[in-house]
């Protein structure tokens, strides 16, 4: 089994990496678990004290579980994957039962903050775009999805999220092995990581 990390700031196209990558590899030999997974849950909280909770701190994640999840994987175990509303700010009480593959990836953007979990990674991927990109995917996404105002967004780029990257997500980039810039279609570093697994599953085998 090999267990792939990959981080960046919000909006900085981690889920096109991911999909870049699985789209190399076939179906059955690789599970995605996502860092929005694992936010504590808040069901003791009202809807308005959630909103005010800083989902970008590594505070905000339950790395105890994930990484208690990723050893069941590796002991050839399935888990419970918990379900999140970003509407609700909560987990929704489902599950998605996730079993082990031949590849895993994990992606979220702290997920290499939390020294536990980034030492189970055989592979460690950062992908980095410019502030205004990411800002920009941001503001499209939250909007078209995620139920959220145009000021509510911006405020909470300026008075959360752009400082908890500076503080939190940027340094990681140091941990990486592989920094993708992924303001475009990548196919250079897609090749160069598919290589890298295939590499890495036949030392395992």
């Amino acid at each position: 089994m090999l267990i792939i990390g990959i981080a960046g700031g919000t909006g900085c196209g981690k889920t096109t990496v991911v999909d870049q990558i699985v789209s190399e590899l076939p179906e059955d030999e690789v599970c995605i678990i996502s860092q929005d997974s694992y936010y504590h849950d808040t069901s003791h909280l009202t809807l308005d004290e959630r909103t005010k909770i800083n989902f970008d701190h590594p505070q905000a994640i339950d790395f105890e579980l994930l990484v208690s999840h990723l050893k069941e994987l590796r002991a050839g175990n399935s888990f419970e994957q918990p379900v999140y509303s970003f509407i609700e700010h909560n987990r929704t009480g489902e599950t998605i039962t996730t079993y082990p593959k031949k590849v895993i990836i994990v992606e979220g953007i702290l997920i290499l903050s939390d020294p536990v979990i980034r030492d189970m990674f055989d592979i460690k991927i950062f992908v980095h775009a410019d502030s205004d990109e990411r800002l920009i995917r941001r503001l499209k996404r939250d909007i078209a999805t995620r139920g959220r105002d145009l000021e509510e967004v911006l405020n909470r780029y300026q008075t959360t999220l752009k400082p908890m990257h500076q503080q939190f997500i940027e340094p990681t980039k140091e941990y990486a092995d592989i920094i993708i810039p992924t303001n475009k279609y990548n196919t250079v570093a897609v090749e160069v990581i598919r290589s890298i697994i295939d590499h890495k599953i036949r030392l395992k085998e």
